[in-house]
Order: C-alpha cells, then sequence, then structure tokens
C-alpha cells in the first residue's frame, strides 16, 4: 500500500484532463467510424483512470484493493462511490470487452449509446466528486 497522499491527487490530474476529453467526444452529434472508435478509446482511458485514482486514494486512506472490481466495490463501501455509480461502474468493467470490439457495427453502435447515456456521466460526477475531495 502507498502512503504518499499525493499519488491519487497527481492522477486526479490526468483523470480530469482525460475526462474533459470524454466530455468533448461525447458532445459530438453525429460521429463517422474513425470518431467513433476515438470516442470508445477515449472512455476507456477515461475508465482506467477513474478506477485507478480511486485505488489510488483507498490505498491512502488503508484499504488493501488490487483489482478493478474490489476498487469500485471498496470505495462504495468508503462511500466514494453511491450505489447507482457503483453498479454503472461494474457494468462498465464487465463490457470492456464489448467495447473493444469498434469493428462490429452492432457493438459500436451498443458501445455508443452506453457511453453517452451511462458511462461518462457517472466518470464525470465521480471525477467532480474527487476534485472536490481533493480541494482544488
Amino acid at each position: 500500500m502507498t502512503s504518499n497522499p499525493e499519488r491519487w491527487k497527481q492522477r486526479l490530474q490526468n483523470l480530469i484532463k482525460a475526462q474533459h476529453r470524454l466530455n468533448r467526444a461525447c458532445a459530438q452529434e453525429h460521429y463517422n467510424e474513425l470518431e467513433l472508435a476515438g470516442l470508445v478509446q477515449t472512455f476507456e482511458f477515461s475508465f482506467e483512470l477513474t478506477w485507478k485514482t480511486l485505488k489510488d486514494l483507498l490505498e491512502f486512506e488503508g484499504f488493501d484493493v488490487a483489482s478493478p472490481r474490489s476498487v469500485i466495490r471498496t470505495a462504495l463501501e468508503a462511500k466514494h462511490l453511491s450505489s447507482v455509480q457503483c453498479e454503472t461502474l461494474l457494468e462498465a468493467l464487465i463490457k470492456r470487452n464489448l467495447l473493444s470490439h469498434t469493428y462490429d457495427e452492432e457493438n459500436v453502435l451498443e458501445a455508443q449509446k452506453l457511453i453517452l447515456d451511462s458511462y461518462s456521466p457517472v466518470i464525470a460526477q465521480v471525477t467532480h466528486y474527487l476534485e472536490a475531495k481533493s480541494g482544488q
């Protein structure tokens, strides 16, 4: 476990940047094939930074977490996530395989809907919460 109080705040800075990129990607009205692939990729690295930032915070607080699933569940227990946010992030974790198959038209359209309607809003909520918690 890490005891560096700045580690999660440093990672948070990267999450904030990624979340802004994701917001911009989600703001488009229409997507061509390449833009859809970019949307999915932007979501994927934003999601990774979300759980890894939570992991760093939890470790700083004394929790022993390793996997994305344990981080998300422990963040709920530690009251860093609501139950809805927890379930959405766990669903996103499960759906990662689907989201990586952007060459399949059906999968990419489902990924787009999930990212725009569910996953991006939760990442924004968690990012804002962590930003407020950090005092930045």
